[in-house]
């Protein structure tokens, strides 16, 4: 029986990567371990392979060939001690920035430190041997596969970065014998763009920028996306955290978080993506059929798991690069607007709650000031609604957590004395952080609104993982009763003594007699803290009301009746249906 691939999949992405990325040159030492990797390779015509018993010496050969050919050279070893005779080699090769691809077969790594024969531990190398090295798993389901393509690439990539160099792969194997795989499945390639590359054609279709959360923007940048969005019609997909404020921002959450609303047609072909993390989720689902990264770092960042091409350069020379000829229409930007616009008309009267909050609120923040977002509802509940065009906006959303919200609009506020910096918080943030309000530095220019609902109300939302406990959720999950547990008196009395203005609101009654002294443009003789009591089951009620607003024409069947009769119930109707 002839031979063909393993069908071990890991071993078939890094064959098919290797081919894509032009890397052809192996020197293969002897073993059981690297088998499945160079019984495959060897049928390959595409692949130049020479042997070498001595692993020190393979490395030395590697080097050799790699300076004179001027291509990168694979190395394959078993496992055991094999790969530690890689090491002078490596180091000449880390030395003189040679492209050395040195890929160590090994069995699982959950058998490193057991006793296993022949396992050795690889997770930590010398600093001088190699500039990455990246642990490639067996493939159980899509999450393996994906993290396999990724790393692959990510390692392919570095042998050139920055001036190249030798790079590790710990390829780990499950000893199959299975050689049936007749022809490779082509994995997903990414390529980096340089300055100096040769630029790829943008792709038919339609164009969309998506910019997470993002440093103050340059006029140079913000012009460039205009720019760029006016010649391709593309728009430029935002939330409060984006940082861009041009002609062609669209605050798109509403639309995307909408469970019951068939979004392809509002999808595009091509996203580019700029900017760091980004909180809002819903947004994240507005991924295109190809996804271009730009930033400067040059990393690989697969957000959306479609990423193509990752161009190393600063975003305004990207935009500035596609910006060429003239293009009056708009077309795709005014669909979007339109979608907007049109589930915005169809919010109902919602619940007290955060959401209603941002609802009355988020368009009367007085012009010229800074907002600033709790994660997760807040900045959720926010994204809904527009802000005042010259009011800016930020939140934590780099390392995501609850620990330092009220800091972080300390920290903005001492930038400038004579601007109003405001902040929506839950509860278990304030708490966590409420040593700030204490500063010696806090001035009256702060206004803090908190809206207490007396736990982690986001793990009572209807939409949560958490949401099948009900109240016993409750206990340890969203953390409920500390606090005071929404105690009136609390935080009133704590914010008093430290000289904040207070004022409080339980219902949209109250809300109505105190919530404009809260917005007042000018600077108050105190700073402010606006405590709201909301209450967890109104704020899911809320948000299941502002995601499932029905469009007209555009409600996917299947999906409002999984919605309405729930999992069980729409199988057991498909089935009535097939009899």
């Amino acid at each position: 029986m002839a031979n063909y691939y393993t069908n071990e999949k890991n071993a078939q992405i890094v064959i098919s990567l290797l081919k894509q990325h032009g890397i052809k040159k192996v020197v293969a030492s002897p073993g059981t371990t690297n088998m499945a990797f160079v019984a495959s390779i060897q049928q390959d015509p595409y692949f130049e392979i020479y042997s070498s018993v001595d692993e020190r010496s393979a490395a030395y050969i590697a080097c050799g060939l790699s300076a004179e050919s001027g291509e990168p050279v694979v190395l394959s070893c078993t496992g055991a001690t094999a790969s530690r005779n890689y090491l002078p080699g490596l180091t000449e090769a880390y030395y003189r920035k040679l492209p050395i691809l040195s890929i160590t077969s090994t069995q699982v790594i959950s058998k490193v430190g057991q006793h296993m024969a022949q396992v050795i531990d690889r997770t930590s190398l010398p600093k001088d041997v190699v500039n990455y090295s990246v642990y490639i798993p067996l493939v159980k389901d899509e999450d393996d596969l994906w993290d396999c393509e990724i790393k692959t690439n990510n390692a392919l990539l570095e042998l050139s970065r920055h001036g190249g160099g030798p790079v590790h792969i710990n390829l780990a194997t499950g000893y199959s014998t299975d050689y049936s795989v007749k022809e490779l499945p082509v994995s997903r390639i990414i390529n980096r763009i340089n300055q100096g590359d040769n630029y790829p054609d943008l792709p038919n279709g339609k164009i969309a920028i998506f910019i997470g959360s993002h440093k103050k923007m340059c006029e140079r940048l913000s012009n460039a996306i205009d720019n760029f969005c006016s010649t391709h019609n593309a728009v430029a997909f935002c939330d409060h955290t984006s940082n861009y404020y041009g002609k062609y921002r669209v605050l798109y959450s509403l639309v995307a978080g909408q469970r019951l609303f068939d979004k392809s047609e509002s999808r595009p072909d091509l996203l580019i993506h700029i900017g760091e993390i980004s909180g809002d989720y819903s947004l994240l689902g507005m991924g295109g059929k190809e996804v271009w990264r730009v930033n400067e770092d040059g990393e690989i960042r697969d957000t959306f798991r479609k990423l193509s091409h990752v161009f190393e350069l600063p975003e305004e020379v990207f935009f500035e690069k596609y910006t060429h000829g003239d293009n009056s229409d708009d077309s795709y930007f005014q669909f979007c607007n339109h979608q907007l616009s049109e589930t915005r008309n169809k919010i109902p009267d919602l619940p007290f709650s955060n959401v209603w909050l941002a609802s009355r609120m988020a368009h009367l923040i007085p012009d010229g000031s800074t907002i600033h977002f709790g994660i997760l509802n807040s900045l959720r509940s926010w994204n809904f609604f527009e802000l005042p065009t010259s009011v800016t906006s930020s939140s934590n959303v780099g390392g995501f957590g609850i620990d330092g919200n009220i800091s972080s609009l300390l920290g903005a506020s001492l930038a400038d004395k004579n601007k109003l910096y405001f902040g929506v918080v839950g509860d278990l943030a304030f708490f966590y952080d409420m040593n700030a309000i204490g500063n010696r530095h806090v001035g009256n220019n702060i206004r803090i609104l908190l809206v207490n609902n007396g736990k982690g109300t986001e793990f009572r939302q209807f939409n949560h993982r958490a949401a099948q406990f009900g109240q016993e959720a409750d206990n340890f999950i969203a953390a409920a009763g500390h606090f005071g547990n929404k105690s009136t008196e609390l935080v009133k009395h704590y914010a008093q003594n430290l000289g904040f203005e207070y004022m409080s609101a339980s219902t949209k009654d109250e809300f109505e007699h105190v919530y404009e002294r809260f917005l007042v443009p000018e600077q108050t003789v105190k700073p402010m803290l606006f405590e709201v009591f909301t209450d967890s089951e109104e704020e899911s009620r809320a948000l299941e009301m502002i995601t499932s607003l029905e469009i007209s024409g555009n409600i996917k069947a299947k999906e409002f009746a999984r919605n309405i009769l729930g999992k069980k119930g729409f199988d057991a109707a498909k089935k009535i249906m097939r009899r």
